[in-house]
């Protein structure tokens, strides 16, 4: 069990990171570190923020309910690829040992960093070029889910590419499928990560609390404060935290 300073800590995590995965994504840049730093395990910390993190998803989805705005057919095949990669994605996971995930991560958190710097100029270089069909947009959206089931750090930017590629422009609209997809790859991940014994409940209560609190405050300032400036600081924070995995890394 958890004493009641590392709950609290939880917690915060929990509503930070359910506020910046509303507004502009990133929140298991707080959520994975903190709780390595308690000392849960790499690929249990992984599988354990992908669980405490997902019910942030599911009230962000109520305040975007409205601005859904994708055919049902583009919405399903979407949430098939979603589906299929995050289960793909999770048994991944589970056959990484902690030493081999341990070595994994500032690589992963460099991925990440990378994809937050990068991936809205990315989004405004396809902008004006026509949709891609269907079907390719699918391809790349299987390959998203299952890097997110493995990982996720990122995952939301990636997917607001694939979308401008597709040829989609209205940003709620985006985000709002966003987070669906994202509940579906996270969903489907966290059903084979809880079969697996994988997440440390007691270490995800706390977060899960506080992440359907920042989840749902998010959303609702989303429209009200610049998305842009929250961006900032979850990279200035993610390169911050890439450096210092990469120096304990050489360290060791």
């Amino acid at each position: 069990m958890i004493g009641p300073g590392s709950a609290a800590l939880l917690f915060a995590a929990g509503v930070v990171g359910g506020m910046i995965n509303a507004v502009a994504g990133g929140g298991s840049f707080v959520a994975f570190p903190t709780m390595l730093f308690l000392g849960v395990p790499p690929v249990a910390a992984n599988a354990t923020t992908a669980a405490a993190l997902w019910p942030a998803g599911l009230a962000s989805a109520v305040a975007y309910r409205r601005d859904l705005q994708s055919d049902r057919t583009t919405i399903l095949v979407l949430a098939l690829a979603s589906a299929v990669g995050g289960v793909f994605g999770a048994k991944l996971l589970l056959v990484t040992s902690d030493q081999t995930f341990a070595k994994l991560i500032p690589w992963l958190l460099l991925v990440a960093s990378l994809v937050f710097t990068f991936g809205s100029r990315l989004s405004r270089g396809m902008s004006g070029r026509g949709g891609v069909p269907l079907a390719v947009g699918a391809v790349v959206q299987l390959f998203i889910a299952s890097y997110g089931g493995y990982f996720g750090g990122g995952m939301g930017i990636l997917m607001l590419a694939t979308f401008t590629l597709m040829g989609m422009t209205h940003m709620h609209a985006m985000n709002g499928l966003k987070i669906v997809l994202g509940i579906l790859i996270n969903g489907a991940a966290n059903v084979a990560f809880f079969a697996a014994g994988t997440v440390v409940l007691d270490v995800a209560a706390p977060v899960a609390l506080g992440a359907i609190a920042g989840g749902w405050y998010g959303a609702s300032i989303a429209r009200t404060v610049d998305p842009e400036k929250v961006r900032r600081v979850v990279l200035g924070f993610a390169w911050l935290l890439t450096a210092w995995f990469f120096v304990r890394a050489l360290l060791r």
